[in-house]
């Protein structure tokens, strides 16, 4: 008897699930990634819609809402109809967001994950001509000038802040951080010599790494791949700090999402990552396709980096959220926050390598200006 209805079970199922592979998608697909163009997510996102597209002849449309560290684009999602038709795709850093600001949605009851996408370390990357060249020289750069090293992220409580202000506590220096909307615009900084540290991914800033416009300095973990053009870089723990730090990148959906519908997602997710042409452009980018279960990655993930956050990171108010979006699209260049144990405020720095505001190439002149003491000290950390 309970054979019997087991197999029942199974063959009322299977149309079901038939069904709902054959019937999803019914229409345009928004694919939202909570962050700029350009950004890792981005990167991440918009092949694998255009694969989906291809193979269900349906528009996947990649739409980018970034702001307040992710939080902007992953309120939208959480908020939208739970039918398979709004899905984004995010990293690890959908772990801190909630730890560090107040949100109106919960990473694990807001949302249900679909699939894990790809996995990647961390690079640590600096201004081709700030004077330190490895993490030795970066650490004894920093003990002996607390707070003066500025670092960029994509916004206050991203990953990549939580991660460098993890790096703050491992190396035991002080940092100052500047607060972007996205990483993209913070690798722009690091360009032109406006900051001088950046802990990000291959896919955030691969045509400055193999351009040589920024300097790789280590590797945050074992296991990632940088441009062919770009020599091997030994990780941090390998240059004698005990600290690592990866990301990965998944599919979520808005919670309560049919399971039949889910699990089509998800096979056709594993079929897209399976194919030799998506996995070249991830590998390009430094990241490993890494289909699999993504419930437990996450909730790793939520413990690992919600713990950081709580114990090194700045905890997060609502007054953060208009700085950080003001500094974004104001040309007053970001305001500066210390590592946790660094002095309050910061120096705003000159817009070129060591010119003046008014002859930095394409940069917005700061209200005020800047006296010739600063620019001075803005040119000796980038040259010694």
């Amino acid at each position: 008897m309970i054979a019997r209805r087991l197999l029942l079970g199974a063959t009322l199922a299977t149309p079901a699930l038939a069904r709902a592979q054959g019937t999803w998608p019914s229409r345009p697909v928004r694919v939202v990634v909570p962050f700029p163009p350009g950004g890792s997510n981005d990167v991440m996102a918009r092949p694998l819609a255009e694969r989906l597209q291809s193979r269900f002849g349906q528009p996947f449309v990649v739409e980018n809402r970034g702001g307040a560290s992710g939080s902007i684009g992953a309120t939208a999602v959480a908020q939208a109809p739970a039918d398979g038709h709004t899905l984004m795709v995010t990293s690890s850093s959908f772990a801190t967001s909630a730890v560090l600001q107040k949100t109106s949605w919960d990473a694990e009851r807001s949302f249900d994950a679909v699939a894990i996408l790809a996995r990647a370390p961390y690079y640590l990357l600096t201004n081709p001509d700030f004077l330190p060249r490895d993490v030795q020289s970066l650490v004894a750069w920093a003990k002996a000038r607390p707070g003066e090293v500025d670092y960029g992220s994509s916004g206050t409580g991203g990953l990549n802040h939580v991660v460098s202000e993890y790096f703050c506590q491992a190396a035991g220096i002080r940092m100052t951080h500047v607060p972007y909307k996205g990483t993209a615009q913070a690798v722009t900084d690091l360009i032109s010599g406006t900051i001088q540290l950046v802990i990000t991914t291959v896919a955030s800033a691969n045509a400055a790494i193999r351009e040589g416009r920024v300097r790789v300095i280590a590797a945050a973990a074992p296991g990632g791949m940088l441009p062919p053009e770009v020599p091997a870089a030994r990780t941090v723990r390998e240059q004698g700090v005990d600290y690592e730090a990866d990301i990965w990148w998944g599919l979520v959906a808005p919670k309560n999402l049919p399971p039949p519908v889910r699990h089509a997602i998800h096979a056709a997710i594993t079929e897209a990552l399976a194919e030799p042409s998506l996995r070249r452009i991830y590998e390009a980018e430094g990241a490993v396709p890494s289909p699999g279960p993504y419930d437990a990655i996450r909730r790793s993930a939520a413990r690992r980096h919600g713990a950081l956050a709580q114990g090194g990171g700045e905890r997060r108010t609502s007054g953060s959220n208009e700085r950080d979006q003001h500094a974004a699209s104001s040309p007053i260049r970001p305001r500066r926050h210390r590592c946790p144990a660094g002095r309050a405020g910061g120096r705003p720095l000159s817009p070129g390598r060591g010119q003046p505001p008014d002859q930095g190439a394409g940069r917005p002149r700061r209200r005020g200006g800047e006296g010739g003491a600063a620019r001075g000290r803005h040119a000796a950390r980038l040259a010694g």
